[in-house]
Parts: structure tokens; C-alpha cells; sequence
């Protein structure tokens, strides 16, 4: 489902002359379907730019990024707007959203966006939404006023209401307290149980041994400075 091979990124500094920095040369990995890979490696190994070439945000200067045999590395902008929508899901460390959109509407949106029934897209968001325990009360207000862990609830339930064949996960457990962590934690059980393909990054070691099938050390991709 997900399939890196021979990945390489540079970052040009454009206000430093047009320095060109390599970071990233030889990045491989392979995630089946109902597995799920945890990338490790210290602070400023690559972990959080390889994610974001998976997800299309970085583009790659070599090698191929397949998901679902879609190269997202080859892959118009619309391509990869596509793919994000009925394929590839995303679950960050940060909620970005439009001011004023209520909670309930910026989780029920990836559901509009492929065709749901909006009865039924807001039935899901609504769903989920109790289960990670953002009060009812609170559905109708833009996320942008709630605490942190509130935000990431939010985002956590946007980014599972949805059944995505291939998921990204950035710290889903960050900042969230006990009784959440295992919310969160058994939704991603049950996503590989679909058989989502999953790649994550796990800073908490408990969440990392009880979801990981494996662990990739990013470390080994790293251009040595």
C-alpha cells in the first residue's frame, strides 16, 4: 500500500545564496496493508520530512513514493488532492482550519468532500467526536478556540472519521491524558484491523511497542553533515 524506494531531499536556502543542503539520500521502506511502521530516530534525523514527502508536502529530488501505486513524487497537484481524499489520510500535531467552522463540520468535512450525505457525514464527525470526549456543547464553536488537547482531539477525529486505506500519523498521542491515549490508541488498532496501511511517529515507547509492526530507523537515510 505504501512504498518508498531510493528517496532522496535537498533544501535549497534561498536566502543564503541558494545553498543547496542535502539531508536525505537512499530512503526505502514497504507497509502492507494492516501494518503498521514507526519511524525512529533522534531529533533532526529526517522522521518529520520523510512523513511529509509521503504526504506531498516536500517534494523528493530522486525516487519514488507509491501509494497505492499512485507516485506521489511524479504526481500532479490534483493527483495528490485526489488521493488525499478517498486514499491517504493525515493525522499532524497541529489543527489548521477556517476560523468560525464549527467543530462538528471540520470533522464531517472529509466525508463531504468524497460525497457523504451530510446527515451521515455529521452523524460519523458526531460519533467520533464523543468518543474522544470533546463535549457535545462545544460542537457547534470553531476548534480554534479550545485547549490544545481539545484541538488535537478534534484532529485526531477528523482524521479517522474516515476509513483511509493508508494513514499518517504525527504524535497522536502528544499531550493527551490517560483516558484519551486509549481512545486514540484503540482506534489505530482498529484501523489496522480494516487493514490500513499505517506509518507513524511515536515518541511515547509504550504507544510505539504496542501499535508498531516495526520500527524504521530514519537515521541511516541522514546525509552526513
Amino acid at each position: 500500500m505504501i512504498v518508498v524506494e531510493n528517496v532522496s531531499k535537498n533544501f535549497t536556502l534561498h536566502n543564503q545564496g541558494g545553498i543547496v543542503l542535502p539531508v536525505m539520500s537512499g530512503a526505502s521502506l514497504r507497509v502492507a496493508p494492516g501494518e503498521c511502521v514507526g519511524l525512529a530516530g533522534a531529533s533532526g534525523a529526517g522522521k518529520s520530512t520523510l512523513m511529509r514527502m509521503i504526504w506531498g508536502n516536500y517534494r523528493t529530488d530522486s525516487g519514488r513514493i507509491l501509494i497505492n501505486g499512485t507516485d506521489i513524487a511524479a504526481a500532479e497537484p490534483r493527483q495528490i488532492i485526489a488521493l488525499r481524499r478517498t486514499t491517504l489520510g493525515h493525522v499532524s500535531q497541529f489543527l489548521r482550519v477556517v476560523p468560525r467552522v464549527p467543530a462538528l463540520d471540520v470533522v464531517a468535512e472529509p466525508l463531504l468532500s468524497q460525497g457523504f450525505a451530510p446527515e451521515e457525514a455529521r452523524a460519523r464527525a458526531a460519533a467520533i467526536l464523543a468518543r474522544l470526549n470533546i463535549p457535545e456543547r462545544l460542537w457547534s464553536l470553531s476548534p480554534t478556540t479550545f485547549s490544545g488537547g481539545e484541538q488535537q482531539r478534534v484532529n485526531i477525529a477528523r482524521g479517522f472519521v474516515h476509513h483511509w486505506p493508508a494513514l499518517l500519523l504525527d504524535e497522536p498521542t502528544a499531550s493527551l491524558d490517560a483516558g484519551n491515549r486509549e481512545v486514540v490508541l484503540t482506534l489505530i488498532e482498529e484501523a489496522k484491523a480494516r487493514g490500513a496501511a499505517i506509518v507513524g511517529i511515536f515518541h511515547d515507547e509504550d504507544a510505539r511497542g504496542r501499535i508498531c509492526d516495526r520500527l524504521v530507523d530514519v537515521t541511516r537515510f541522514a546525509v552526513a553533515a
